[in-house]
């Protein structure tokens, strides 16, 4: 089974940037699937190199808002973020070594994003609508 994800209401947090942000991810999961069905082994690398760079942006931006925020969570929810990026860059490993990853990392992006928006993600929100979201990264990623 490959997997596809379409997104859907339940996964939009209400700030539009982050939502965005998360739409750009699903982008590039779909992408995966695609050149997965297809077995394109340069065009996963490139939707890896792709992701792995849209993530660490997407992240730090996520981990500013928070800050400036006072999200009091920011620890764990940064660290949920960083053992992401290590799990991206063993799948870049294993698809270096020839592996077919394009399967088994899709699956898991899919699992992985749609628990992180309806769990963690939406745990910050409420601290950034309480005081808006404002400032230097507000227009990032537009």
């Amino acid at each position: 089974m490959e997997y596809f994800m379409e997104w859907d209401d339940s996964l939009n947090t209400g700030i539009k940037t982050i939502d965005q942000q998360h739409r750009g991810i699903v982008d590039f999961i779909n992408k995966l699937h695609a050149a997965g069905l297809k077995e394109d082994r340069d065009t996963i690398e490139s939707v890896l190199t792709g992701l792995t760079d849209y993530t660490h942006s997407h992240f730090s931006y996520e981990e500013q808002l928070q800050q400036q925020h006072g999200y009091p969570l920011i620890v764990p929810h940064k660290k949920a973020h960083d053992n992401f990026i290590i799990r991206l860059n063993e799948y870049k490993k294993r698809h270096n070594n020839g592996e077919n990853i394009a399967r088994g990392l899709s699956g898991e992006l899919v699992i992985w994003l749609t628990n992180h928006i309806k769990n963690e993600d939406r745990d910050y929100v409420p601290y950034c609508k309480k005081k808006g979201v404002k400032g230097l990264l507000g227009g990032m990623f537009k």
